[in-house]
């Protein structure tokens, strides 16, 4: 039985009004401490998502303007920049307009309807590079559940093009063929992606308890999107991992052995890397994948040392951790990227001799001997503490 399509496609730049390629970013600067980082990340989200920026607005608020977000002299000042690169378009259509914010249902229209062409958030930006990005079932059935739930609040008062979207950035995926969707659909089609994410679940489960029953060390590689997790994943495993100096160039959790020196394997997975206000909906759906990484018994958090802003990232990353329940896992801190700076490789330990950072180049290979033996200390600690009557616990990092 054909399924019906659905409603994925609300407030995002697939649209017979909006340029697929081009689009004027807008971020509003309300004191956040972290507002110069969040707008170069909504750069490289644009860039990630094949977008070309040709105009970027900027401002100063205290709050957010309850009806157009970013206040009516401003918005008028974007529609003026919209209007002059319509009109300078070969086909005369207006680009995309892309807030650095997470905008109201209602908000939305209204923008939409003052600046005369589509008008989407960041949100539905991250949705549209996972929906670009996701290659297995799995990941296909989490971006679209995400979706979905995001975007049931904005089903009414759509403009009335959206029944003729054309293929563009921002609403990759699930589609939509009507402006009024039935919302009992909507809700059929968010349960039975629901009820195969938990089969998924399932046998994500059974896999882990036949890997436990093997006494396998399961190790999962965390991280600031575009840290490097991929080219050391690839490095470590002698895998092809797709890789790419962009956002959330991963998706899909990759697993594999990794053999050591000594006795015992090792399994280790490649996840997502996480970014700044993370929208909640798409860890919610990617729930069932993150688990892996709070079952696991090592996180391998991987830095990017070249960047300015590496702690607070790390924190991101933490907080994340946090929310799905794997703050208690034991860290390993990899700083990657040191070929950028010229800084040497090596293993930091702390006060007590446990391993503390380890500075490596995944794209050189400098430093990833050191990681292996970091691994097979750890794994080697795993296997003495499990022969023990009582388990001592071991802590590769504790930081």
């Amino acid at each position: 039985m054909h399924e019906p399509e659905t409603a994925a496609a609300k407030g995002s730049l697939r649209s017979s009004g909006a340029d697929a390629n081009t689009a004027i970013l807008v971020s509003i600067d309300f004191g956040a401490p972290d507002y110069a980082e969040s707008l170069e990340e909504l750069r490289l989200l644009a860039e990630s998502a094949g977008v070309r920026t040709v105009a970027l607005v900027e401002g100063k608020r205290q709050r957010p303007d309850a009806s157009l977000f970013a206040g009516s002299g401003k918005v008028d000042e974007i529609a003026a920049i919209v209007e002059q690169h319509a009109a300078l378009s070969e086909h005369h259509v207006a680009p995309v307009v892309i807030f650095n914010h997470d905008l109201s249902p209602a908000q939305m229209r209204n923008l939409s309807a003052r600046i005369k062409t589509r008008v989407i958030d960041r949100t539905m930006l991250i949705l549209d590079i996972f929906a670009l990005r996701a290659q297995s079932h799995e990941g296909k059935v989490q971006v679209e559940l995400a979706q979905l739930k995001y975007l049931s609040t904005r089903l009414v008062g759509m403009n009335q093009d959206m029944g003729q979207q054309k293929f563009a950035v921002g609403a990759r995926g699930p589609g939509e063929t009507q402006l009024e969707l039935d919302r009992r659909k909507l809700d059929k089609r968010v349960h039975l992606l629901q009820d195969r994410l938990e089969k998924l679940k399932r046998h994500r489960q059974v896999q882990r308890r036949a890997r436990n029953r093997s006494e396998v060390m399961s190790v999962s590689i965390v991280g600031y999107t575009n840290a490097g997790k991929s080219t050391l994943f690839n490095r470590l495993t002698q895998a092809d991992v797709y890789v790419a100096n962009q956002l959330f160039a991963t998706l899909d959790t990759t697993s594999r052995r990794v053999y050591l020196e000594g006795p015992g394997q090792v399994v280790l997975s490649d996840t997502v890397g996480f970014i700044r206000h993370l929208p909640h909906g798409l860890v919610a759906a990617f729930r069932s994948t993150l688990e892996e990484t709070a079952q696991a018994d090592l996180l391998l958090h991987v830095v990017d040392a070249n960047s300015t802003e590496r702690f607070d990232q790390i924190a991101e990353v933490n907080k994340v951790l946090l929310e799905i329940g794997a703050q208690h896992i034991p860290q390993i801190l990899v700083f990657n990227k040191i070929d950028l700076q010229d800084l040497p490789a090596g293993v930091q330990r702390d006060e007590y001799g446990r391993i503390a950072r380890i500075h490596l180049s995944a794209r050189t290979g400098a430093g990833v001997d050191a990681l292996r033996a970091a691994l097979a200390e750890a794994r080697d600690a795993r296997a003495h503490d499990a022969q023990n009557v009582q388990p001592q616990e071991w802590h590769p990092l504790n930081n």
